[in-house]
């Protein structure tokens, strides 16, 4: 039976099977040392050099050969990891690693996304995704503990669920279908139907042709909905417990290794949030000196966020950030707008200098929506069914939309969300 290297210290002086990698070989004259690494950490392989078999097959091991150890567990103060090590009775190579391997860990990032089952063997990359299953069992645990369902919405979509601009065309049965960008409009579906509370944690797709190290093609967003809100300041309120409670979670559970592999604080953040508009955005940034371009008009440029995330660090202590009521201009047909007619019941979550979250209250009432849909100059017939959900008693509803991957970048301290990605889409990258 296997035993992982993280419960070694409960076997020593047992005769146990290890499996895993080799990670290292030191072949000296009188003693042979290998370090063996499986999922869960390293362990050194001691064994006196003898000139028989098993010698030989030591000394002609190679880095990242798959092997099967039989040895006993043996304390040892003298040795780093962990103060154990096994001495190796039987040593069988499952699948040996050619003596050269096409990547290391100073390789380029293109490179080793390439070679990327290779680059993820690296126990700081294994820690990544160990993380990411931890902040996803948390959040699941919390939307649980308060009453939502789970959807698994359709990524097929006959009609766009944000811009158009955006959208993937596929071919689908003599006709044209588009990858969802979104599960907007379905989890507004749920709030028409009933469901009160809904979450989903899945794909998404967004025919962006941008290079930068935040932006990706497909990617995972966490989508949250709730019905029966009285503004976006209630889903804003809900984000932030939500929040708080997976950071805690997280640093329960892998505070020490975070900061251990990358020289990161998991830092649990004090609810409530700091909250600006975006018109005391602008205004703070004017004041920092930063002129935001034509272009950028309504919204913030990369810039602009990480300027205005250091201005809320000086003078609260936070790391967080919501922008509210952005303009009309800048936010979909189905956000609530203020009475003034000019802003929206909108936010975006700034974490760090990035932005983590888009959301808003939406708008529920079918005539309202109707006119607002026109006025961005969108065609109804292909949003009939979206649209038909609010004729039949709708409730007011919000949610949000949040990054899995930049939520990694920001806690880990990683500077691209290609390092948090298990296999990168990009415009130029579909393989592996």
């Amino acid at each position: 039976m296997r035993t992982l290297v993280c419960n070694l210290a409960r076997a020593v002086g047992e005769d146990i099977v290890v499996k895993g990698w080799v990670q290292s070989i030191r072949d000296q004259k009188k003693m042979q040392f290998v370090v063996v690494r499986d999922h869960t950490g390293c362990v050194q392989v001691v064994r006196e050099k003898k000139g028989d078999d098993l010698s030989s097959r030591i000394s002609s091991l190679t880095p990242e050969s798959a092997v099967e150890i039989t040895g006993r567990v043996i304390a040892n103060d003298r040795v780093k990891l962990g103060q154990l090590e096994i001495l190796v009775h039987q040593l069988s190579v499952v699948n040996p690693a050619p003596q050269q391997l096409p990547v290391s860990e100073d390789s380029g990032l293109d490179l080793r996304l390439d070679w990327r089952f290779l680059d993820l063997r690296r126990p700081r990359n294994n820690l990544v995704f160990q993380v990411q299953t931890s902040a996803e069992h948390a959040m699941r645990r919390y939307w649980t503990e308060h009453g939502f369902i789970e959807l698994h919405s359709p990524k097929f979509m006959g009609s766009a669920s944000e811009s158009g601009a955006e959208l993937f065309t596929v071919e689908y049965f003599g006709g044209k279908a588009y990858l969802a960008q979104s599960p907007q409009f379905y989890k507004q579906m749920a709030m028409a139907a009933g469901f009160d509370r809904v979450f989903e944690v899945g794909p998404v797709f967004r025919a962006n042709p941008s290079f930068t190290s935040r932006h990706d093609t497909e990617f995972t967003s966490v989508d949250v909905e709730i019905s029966w809100v009285e503004s976006h300041e209630n889903v804003m309120q809900f984000e932030e417990r939500w929040i708080q409670y997976v950071l805690q979670s997280i640093k329960c559970k892998h505070g020490p290794a975070i900061a251990e592999t990358f020289g990161v604080e998991v830092e649990v953040p004090s609810v409530p949030f700091p909250r600006v508009t975006m018109t005391e955005a602008y205004e703070i940034l004017a004041k920092r000196g930063h002129v935001l371009s034509a272009e950028t008009k309504g919204d913030l440029d990369p810039e602009g966020e990480r300027l205005l995330c250091s201005h809320i660090k000086e003078q609260t202590g936070h790391d967080f950030v919501f922008v509210t009521d952005y303009p009309i201009s800048v936010r979909p047909f189905y956000h609530m707008r203020h009475p003034d007619g000019v802003t929206t019941k909108s936010f975006d979550l700034l974490w760090k200098g990035l932005e983590v979250t888009t959301g808003a209250q939406r708008e529920h009432r079918y005539d309202v929506l109707i006119q607002q849909a026109q006025e961005k100059g969108l065609t109804l017939d292909p949003i009939k069914y979206y649209l038909d959900c609010f004729r039949y008693g709708c409730p007011p509803h919000g949610g949000f939309g949040f990054g899995l991957t930049r939520m990694l970048m920001v806690l880990l301290g990683i500077k691209n969300v290609r390092e948090v990605t298990f296999l990168y889409r990009g415009p130029t990258r579909l393989a592996p």
